[in-house]
């Protein structure tokens, strides 16, 4: 079983990704991070460092909080 934390964080990266029309490997480039590692976070497979939670904020254009906000 994924922890909650995990699976909720994942579905909100999804959820910002494709609100901006963007696909895994986009986001990645932006990012700095593989393709892959997108796709596991967003399916609750690995626990993020928090340096990869800000590229990932940073590359969505969005803040560090928004990411953990319950919609």
């Amino acid at each position: 079983m994924r922890p909650q934390l995990l699976v909720k964080f994942g579905q909100k990266v999804r959820t910002e990704r494709l609100r901006q029309s963007l696909s895994q490997e986009q986001l990645a480039d932006k990012a700095g991070l593989h393709r892959t590692y997108i796709g596991m976070i967003e399916r609750a497979e690995k626990n993020i460092t928090l340096l990869n939670i800000q590229k990932i904020a940073n590359a969505l254009r969005i803040n560090i909080r928004d990411l953990f906000m319950e919609d």
